[in-house]
């Protein structure tokens, strides 16, 4: 089976908010793609990008030579082929971003072929359910409760609250949130922060990160995430060295290599790549082997599609380092672009799809309003 055509679906209109500079969110831009991957045989298979329409479009021009007529069924050897032939083009960035949805596509097809879902084609399951974390950006108190309660009665018992006004005002500021959101959640309930270091300019470094991890300890904080800038691996390792609670990261990488560095120095706790950048399923299931090897946990970053999140939970599924799977709420484009709703456990546990490749069947309705009437190709299986 051979792959005979890349198709792109750009994501508009309910682009979820992340601080984005408006600019990025003109009618003309975007900051998710879905990918579909077509095969000779009629199978079809769906990948997603955290990236731009028009960078994944240059860059599949790039990667067509190797692509179209490459086997459809063999997607780490197919998609590394990718990695080696693009060095020179663009290597870790939006060539590595397009990889990563055609990777996806491709386990997606390759599950549907043998009848598997793509966990178990991962050498096999460790689990059937996993904790979902609702994410969401911080704000002044009031609203963030209500944030917090809204997503407490879908079900949700962990939740992540980053950006915001957190850290960019003062240290009273972040407390009054962190308390704020605590007394909602109630002792019960797991709660997460997110600093959003790599934010523009961000302008902490270690001493702003220890104190902060220091007041998280005091409201029982599950983990502390993007405290510093991305690349400040020195200030990763001494902060994880000494913070009072686990520190995580490395969402913005890509590529196996260069998470590397982080893993053998220990410089998180857990480890947070993102499916839709860092080189798809292939490239995330290794790293996260890795990380098993150095006792860190894994963890994948997932804001992003409902494409996104099915990818994570078959990760989650095949790592035996993973607790939980990031879960934006509200987020139309998880939502509205699955055929099914994700159901919830009264222990705010999902289960993880066993059916073929991604186990999800998507919206077309869905699928149509968010991209300006596009539609998936049919698939024979």
């Amino acid at each position: 089976m051979k792959i005979s055509d890349i198709r792109l679906l750009p994501l508009r209109g309910a682009t979820p908010d992340g601080g984005w500079d408006d600019k990025f969110l003109d009618t003309e831009n975007n900051l998710h793609t879905l990918v579909e991957v077509v095969t000779d045989a009629g199978v079809t298979g769906l990948g997603s990008v955290f990236t731009s329409a028009k960078l994944i479009e240059g860059s599949i021009d790039v990667m067509k030579p190797f692509l179209i007529g490459a086997s459809a069924l063999d997607p780490a050897a197919t998609t590394e082929n990718l990695h080696q032939q693009t060095f020179w083009q663009g290597r870790g960035g939006a060539i590595t971003h397009a990889i990563s949805g055609i990777d996806i596509a491709l386990w997606d097809i390759l599950g549907k072929v043998t009848k598997q879902p793509i966990s178990r084609l991962l050498g096999g399951r460790h689990r059937e359910s996993i904790k979902p974390y609702g994410s969401l950006l911080m704000d002044e108190p009031d609203k963030l409760c209500k944030a917090l309660e809204d997503g407490m009665s879908r079900g949700f018992r962990a939740f992540k609250i980053g950006w915001g006004p957190f850290g960019r005002v003062d240290a009273k500021t972040d407390e009054a949130i962190i308390k704020a959101a605590r007394d909602t959640l109630g002792p019960d309930n797991e709660l997460m922060v997110d600093a959003g270091g790599s934010d523009a300019f961000w302008p902490h470094g270690y001493k702003w990160a220890i104190n902060t991890a220091r007041m998280l300890a005091d409201y029982n904080v599950t983990w502390f995430e993007e405290a510093l800038r991305p690349d400040d691996i020195d200030g990763y390792v001494k902060l994880t060295e000494h913070a009072p609670l686990p520190i995580t990261g490395c969402e913005v990488l890509t590529r196996r290599q260069s998470f590397i560095h982080w893993i053998e120095r220990r410089a998180v706790d857990y480890i947070q790549p993102d499916v839709t950048k860092v080189g798809g399923i292939s490239e995330e299931h290794r790293i996260a082997q890795c990380a098993d090897d150095h006792s860190i946990l894994f963890v994948p970053h997932g804001w992003n599609t409902a494409v996104g999140l099915a990818a994570d939970l078959q990760l989650v599924a095949a790592a035996g380092n993973a607790r939980w799977v990031e879960y934006i709420t509200p987020a139309p484009y998880i939502e509205d672009l699955l055929a099914e709703p994700v159901t919830m456990a009264a222990d705010g546990m999902i289960p993880i799809p066993d059916g073929p490749g991604l186990g999800m069947k998507w919206n077309p309705d869905g699928v149509k309003k968010f991209t300006g009437g596009l539609e998936l190709t049919p698939s024979d299986l």
